[in-house]
């Protein structure tokens, strides 16, 4: 019998791309100790499991690519990823256009395995590569009186056909407060299963932020902003009564149009039974200080 998981992650549970490449592990779903932390690491190992590639990489959210669960692994393959450049803008010392290669070449060290559940009505367990975006966020230089980070992501017509369809206003927008950009749970994704992200999983670079909803979490990111005001966000801006800034996976509060109570595990068959939904998506003990004051049912 599977096991529900509690959540027992920290940042010295990431996996270092060393411990994940033996295949062994891979296929087992087996966890790295990471930095430091043995016995959490282990009770990780017992109960978080990953999906299966297959499953990771045909059901997906890409509006640019159609609004159907199968869309993206259709039409994805048509976006081109390489060249891929990020602009790097506002407040921040080292401004410019960064080679997606170039950053790679700064972050190689530092990439690692990081398994973080993904939940939007239905939730996976994900093994995504990666590194923190602090590190990127540094390596840019954040100046003083930065309070938040906007994101977006391309926009190629002739290659992305979701977007000739007004379902958002294009290009695809995200933020993030500063510090919950900083924290150490926030990376961005280049791999899954130690292999190249898919171009429906978000090539060559996307965000992931795993206490918050699948949709905070943008893909194929070529231009990030620091700034010093709360930056407008997709889902927002199509339906702010619906969808907050935060978008954090909060239980208590649902959504106007249904229970955001339980989710649906990616997996479990057509008839796979609901389960709970844990509060910050089982991250509460590292990231409900960052919202210590606030009422959540306000800042959804």
């Amino acid at each position: 019998m599977a096991h529900r998981w509690t959540n027992t992650l920290t940042h010295a549970d990431v996996t270092p791309r060393a411990a994940f490449l033996n295949r062994r592990q891979v296929m087992a779903g087996l966890a790295g100790v990471g930095l430091a932390g043995m016995a959490q690491g282990a009770a990780a190992q017992e109960t978080l499991e990953p999906n299966t590639w297959e499953e990771i990489t045909s059901y997906n959210n890409f509006y640019e690519f159609g609004t159907g669960k199968d869309d993206p692994a259709k039409y994805a393959g048509a976006l081109t990823t390489e060249p891929w450049s990020v602009k790097i803008d506002g407040l921040v010392d080292n401004p410019g256009d960064y080679d997606f290669k170039d950053i790679m070449s700064e972050m190689t060290v530092e990439e690692r395995i990081y398994r973080f559940r993904c939940v939007e009505a239905w939730s996976m367990v994900i093994p995504w590569n990666g590194f923190e975006l602090a590190d990127l966020l540094n390596m840019a230089g954040v100046q003083e009186g930065a309070k938040f980070v906007a994101f977006e992501t391309a926009l190629i017509p002739d290659e992305m056909p979701g977007v000739r369809y007004p379902i958002l206003e294009w290009p695809y927008r995200e933020g993030l407060r500063l510090d919950e950009a900083m924290h150490p749970l926030t990376i961005m994704a280049t791999g899954i299963y130690d292999r190249p992200i898919p171009n429906q999983n978000g090539a060559p670079l996307r965000l992931v932020v795993p206490w918050k909803y699948g949709f905070k979490s943008i893909k194929s990111i070529v231009r990030i902003t620091v700034t010093d005001v709360e930056p407008p966000t997709s889902w927002n801006m199509s339906n702010p009564r619906e969808y907050g800034f935060y978008s954090n996976v909060n239980p208590n509060v649902n959504h106007p149009r249904w229970s955001q109570a339980s989710e649906r595990e990616i997996g479990g068959g057509l008839f796979a039974k609901r389960i709970p939904t844990l509060m910050f998506n089982g991250y509460e003990k590292e990231v409900a200080g960052l919202y210590e004051g606030m009422d959540l049912s306000q800042y959804y």
